[in-house]
């Protein structure tokens, strides 16, 4: 665990996924990438603070208690109903969305200074916002890490090239960024993966890491490295959180001094564990600890 005055910021939306599936009945999970990067990262044992919105209504009081229950302090502007996603899965577990998202952050003043910052997906690029978000960013820039997932949504991206700047200025901001091979593929159609991230340590990141769903994952760094790692095999009950659950688990291993092949590989099995359950459940760090090594011994055999 962490020190308390050691914490990292999360800042974006909170969404309640409404899971839809025929022939069952529709279930509630908590959600939002940054909600559950925080969930991911508290699970884990880092002090985390999550800066979103949040409705006075029974959604807004579940996501408040869940992410609660891992420790995550949720510091939360009250809007008129908490954001929401219908999430219909098809028969291999993926997660197609429909959103009832707004996103309207105030302007923030936040007196303690993180070691940390992540921002993403929706509250990242939203307006008005984005515009809040960017000027915490901008603020700590310097004083910590910065981290960025785009996570992108289709729906919430309005015109591709406008939606591009804005992944791009986010990109520039941030020491550490993680994308899906998905989202690069609707943001620049045609271009293959690796040459993404290495065009995006141009502007500004020391590391960018793709995830490559059964493929597994990549990194690349502003020094040269490169590393990979293959996906661990597991029956999906659903792809919920998966890109989340590595990002926190990244992002954990990397604060502790981990390779960056380590890195890739813990991120992997987290994923892994968390798409073999229902909704955005990620490991504990005892749960990814016990994965890790059951994995490695099963590599090595």
């Amino acid at each position: 665990m962490t020190s308390p005055d050691a914490h990292v910021l999360v800042i974006g939306e909170c969404v309640a996924d409404i899971v839809r599936t025929d022939g069952a009945p529709d279930v509630v999970h908590p959600g939002g990438s940054p909600a559950n990067l925080a969930y991911g990262l508290a699970r884990l044992g880092r002090s985390v603070v999550l800066l979103t919105e949040l409705g006075p209504d029974a959604n807004g009081r579940l996501i408040r208690a869940h992410l609660e229950s891992a420790g995550v302090e949720v510091r939360a502007a009250e809007v008129a109903r908490t954001p929401s996603a219908v999430v219909r899965l098809d028969g291999q577990g993926r997660a197609r969305y429909t959103f009832d998202i707004g996103w309207t952050l105030p302007p923030t003043d936040l007196t303690t200074t993180p070691v940390a910052v992540h921002l993403g997906s929706i509250g990242a690029v939203s307006e008005p916002g984005a515009a809040s978000v960017l000027a915490l960013v901008e603020r700590w820039r310097g004083r910590a890490q910065i981290s960025y997932d785009p996570n992108v949504r289709p729906a919430l991206m309005g015109e591709r090239a406008q939606a591009v700047r804005r992944v791009e200025r986010c990109v520039a901001l941030s020491d550490l960024v993680k994308a899906s091979d998905e989202d690069l593929a609707w943001l620049y159609p045609g271009e293959p993966a690796e040459a993404v991230a290495e065009r995006w340590l141009t502007l500004g990141p020391t590391l960018v890491a793709v995830t490559l769903g059964a493929e597994g994952a990549f990194a690349r760094t502003s020094d040269g490295g490169r590393e990979q790692a293959p996906a661990v095999p597991v029956a999906v009950a659903d792809t919920v959180g998966a890109g989340d659950s590595f990002m926190a688990a990244f992002l954990h291993v990397r604060a502790g001094g981990t390779d960056l092949r380590g890195c890739l590989t813990q991120a992997v099995t987290a994923a892994a564990l968390t798409v073999s359950r229902p909704g955005a459940n990620p490991p504990s760090a005892a749960e990814l600890a016990a994965a890790s090594a059951r994995y490695s011994e099963a590599g090595a055999r």
